[in-house]
């Protein structure tokens, strides 16, 4: 499923605003981004990425670039600056990296890192559930089955900004509540499919962890990871599959 020309193809209005990504203003724009912006995400490609160390119950991951460039400013843009018109660019963006992750006769369910209350009101929604749903959309287009469930529920915690590892582990054990009943709901919605947590950025990977080892113990096993970005300061030298 090729992302070339991917603003070209998704119609929108030209806006007159600074683009999200490099903040210059007076450009052509197509879902608040430039042409040149709109190059470089488009050129990157889903690969392998592994934090260094991994959390325990960490399951394979992808990221779709690293967190810098246009690709942090976008996705920074889109979700603490209230630039909800990206959702479809970075949806589509993220399926891209989905695809690449499972085979492609096997149905997808895609999960996803939910924003706790008080985060999604401050967002005007949940992000990550935005970017799911767009995600979806876009698998679905190309032909695959894709649907997109929610089983998980955030716990408030504190901000997780400026926190050691170990301290991201520790907050993001208890980060997480199964929904009642989703669970046995997800099984139901795609039968012998590939389970796919989305999340927008790895950095430790506890989050992802965390969500993985809760949803295990409710007997959904999450086949693969797939983020936007991953962060350089935890990436390992060589990022491989575990």
């Amino acid at each position: 499923m090729p992302v070339g020309a991917l603003w070209q193809a998704l119609s929108d209005l030209v806006l007159p605003a600074s683009c999200a990504g490099c903040g210059g203003s007076g450009l052509p724009l197509r879902h608040e981004v430039c042409a040149g912006c709109a190059r470089a995400v488009e050129s990157l490609r889903a690969a392998p990425t592994r934090p260094d160390p991994p959390p325990p119950g960490l399951p394979p991951c992808v990221a779709l670039g690293d967190y810098d460039g246009p690709l942090r400013e976008l996705i920074l843009a889109f979700k603490e600056r209230g630039r909800h018109r990206l959702a479809r660019p970075l949806g589509a963006l993220l399926a891209e990296a989905v695809a690449a992750t499972a085979d492609p006769r096997r149905p997808l369910l895609l999960l996803y890192v939910p924003d706790t209350a008080a985060a999604a009101r401050a967002r005007h929604g949940d992000h990550m559930r935005r970017l799911a749903h767009a995600a979806a959309e876009r698998l679905r287009e190309a032909g695959r089955q894709a649907v997109v469930v929610a089983p998980l529920r955030a716990l408030p915690k504190a901000d997780s900004a400026h926190l050691s590892s170990a301290q991201r582990a520790a907050s993001a054990a208890g980060a997480f509540a199964l929904r009642r009943g989703a669970v046995e709901r997800a099984r139901r919605a795609a039968p012998g499919s590939v389970t796919v947590l989305l999340d927008d950025i790895v950095t430790t990977g506890a989050t992802l962890a965390a969500a993985s080892v809760l949803l295990e113990s409710a007997g959904m096993r999450v086949d693969a990871c797939v983020a936007l970005a991953a962060t350089r300061r935890y990436l390992s030298q060589r990022a491989i599959w575990p």
